[in-house]
């Protein structure tokens, strides 16, 4: 008598276990790479100084310096004197003068006994002047701040249909040159002004658009 035998082929789903083992793998790997992204951070600081406040005075110093008369100067010996020299942007206006002055065929001493002429350059003022416009609802204080809670806290929430931010930057400077030995006059020049500007605006809510004429801005202002 034959016996026949027959082979159960199982149709459908492996099981569970099988699964799970399959998907383990690429579980790792999936956690692994998220706790690799979650671990990695970035340390982001802050200058106390702003590039924007930075070119707004440093650019308005050189295009009144631009102004300036050196020609009377050339072939002579000079000593830049600084001492009345007090305004913002000290060290760039004085590296500017002594750049212009090199350029200029101006020979420079660092003492002043050395000098024929003694240079001395002051100024009535190097600042930023800042305007504001605002068509909407400005932050309002809710309450006092508690102590050891931010101002900012305790204000609503500016609702700006629109906005603008006019930074503009000014200097004003200026040199008298006399012969060293005798303390006659050689040539003075300035005050001559010079000017800076950024804009910035917002449209319901969506900005800024900013221009000027400081490499920080977006688009250049023509002048």
């Amino acid at each position: 008598m034959e016996h026949e035998s027959a082979v159960v082929t199982r149709s459908g789903p492996p099981p569970a276990r099988v699964r799970i083992a399959r998907a383990l793998p690429l579980g790792i790997i999936a956690a692994a790479a998220l706790l690799n992204g979650a671990c990695t951070t970035i340390r982001v600081t802050d200058p106390p100084r702003t590039a924007t406040e930075q070119f707004l005075l440093s650019e308005a110093a050189a295009r009144s310096i631009e102004q300036l008369e050196f020609e009377p100067l050339r072939g002579h010996r000079v000593f830049v004197d600084d001492r009345n020299f007090a305004a913002e942007a000290r060290q760039f206006v004085i590296g500017q003068v002594r750049g212009k002055l090199l350029t200029n065929g101006v020979p420079l001493v660092e003492k002043r006994e050395e000098a024929e002429i003694v240079m001395e350059i002051r100024s009535r003022g190097v600042g930023i002047d800042r305007y504001g416009t605002l068509i909407g609802l400005p932050p309002i204080p809710i309450r006092p701040a508690a102590e050891g809670v931010s101002v900012d806290a305790a204000l609503t929430v500016e609702l700006a249909f629109y906005k603008n931010t006019k930074q503009l930057g000014f200097a004003s400077i200026a040199y008298v040159a006399y012969w060293r030995d005798t303390g006659e006059v050689v040539v003075a020049s300035g005050p001559f002004v010079g000017k800076t500007r950024r804009d910035d605006t917002w449209f319901f809510g969506f900005g800024p658009s900013t221009v000027g004429n400081v490499p920080t801005v977006k688009h250049e202002m023509q002048e």
